[in-house]
């Protein structure tokens, strides 16, 4: 028998209105607090690891985050799976649905993801599409939120400067500006633009620039990616070609507030949008952000499995 009650699925971060965000962000930091020794939510629940992409950081802090909240995880890849040989995701999702009680699918095309909540009587969790990162977001937000103050994202005056590809990550971040109402500034090459309906919405609070230096100067978030993604393994040397002087560098996070931090979701390439200097210098909080995953994860399962 299929699961009858109410489900909360979290494909995007505007899933979440502003105070819920805003709400699983402080309840994240008092997980981080927790640490191994708090409540235990997930008694007896398991959840559904659907990665179609590779993955390090976000299979881990799934799994360790069903576990330190009492339940656990399990890994479901294609080549694992029916999905590899061709089963449509509906009748996938119908299934498995029956026999766990979260879905957490690490996708390319967002479609899929849709159709896997569509059909899914549990709730589903982006970790990851072409189009959205949300999960991630969730962990940055909590980083500012350590380095800048627990209302340094309501407060005015927030900027946050976006360099390179305006990929999944630039559109989840356009979201959060959205939600939140910092500034944020994209510096993407020509025609890397991001999701353009996301840049709509967000209006006069984010902009695309032409150079990091215009993004950068004065922000306290300076952040970035890799410049060819998991399936754009063919466009690698285009891009590089393209995204030459796209690069976090020392030089760059002098024109950000002396207090700025620098971010990347990993995996790294340096010395390509990234230099070992900032990577690992004074500024980087990208450890910090990486472990945050799991206190924002952990948070994230609580609201949509503990009262089902």
């Amino acid at each position: 028998m299929t699961d009858t009650r109410q489900k909360r699925d979290f494909l995007r971060l505007t899933d979440l209105d502003r105070s819920e965000l805003l709400d699983l962000l402080e309840r994240a930091a008092e997980w981080k607090l927790l640490g191994k020794n708090g409540p235990r939510p997930l008694e007896r629940q398991t959840v559904g690891l659907v990665f179609e992409k590779a993955s390090t950081r976000t299979r881990v802090s799934f799994e360790v985050a069903a576990y330190q909240l009492g339940g656990n995880a399990l890994m479901l890849s294609p080549r694992d799976t029916q999905l590899g040989r061709g089963e449509p995701i509906r009748d996938t999702a119908r299934v498995l649905a029956r026999y766990v009680d979260c879905l957490v699918v690490r996708t390319f095309e967002h479609t899929k993801l849709e159709e896997m909540a569509r059909f899914a009587d549990v709730p589903v969790v982006n970790a990851l599409t072409d189009s959205s990162h949300p999960c991630q977001l969730l962990a940055d937000l909590l980083t500012i939120t350590e380095r800048f103050g627990a209302d340094a994202l309501v407060k005015p005056g927030l900027v946050v400067a976006w360099i390179g590809d305006g990929n999944n990550m630039a559109n989840s971040w356009l979201e959060a500006c959205v939600l939140l109402g910092f500034e944020l500034r994209l510096a993407c090459p020509a025609n890397y633009d991001p999701d353009p309906a996301l840049l709509a919405r967000a209006g006069s609070r984010a902009r695309v620039v032409r150079t990091p230096a215009e993004a950068a100067t004065g922000a306290h978030v300076v952040n970035t990616d890799v410049w060819a993604s998991m399936g754009q393994e063919a466009e690698a040397e285009e891009r590089k070609r393209r995204f030459a002087g796209f690069i976090v560098d020392e030089a760059l996070m002098a024109k950000a507030r002396p207090n700025a931090i620098a971010l990347h979701c990993l995996p790294a390439h340096r010395g390509e949008e990234i230099t070992e200097g900032v990577l690992e210098g004074p500024q980087s909080a990208i450890f910090d952000e990486a472990e945050n995953r799991l206190h924002a994860q952990k948070a994230l399962l609580e609201l949509l499995l503990a009262n089902r």
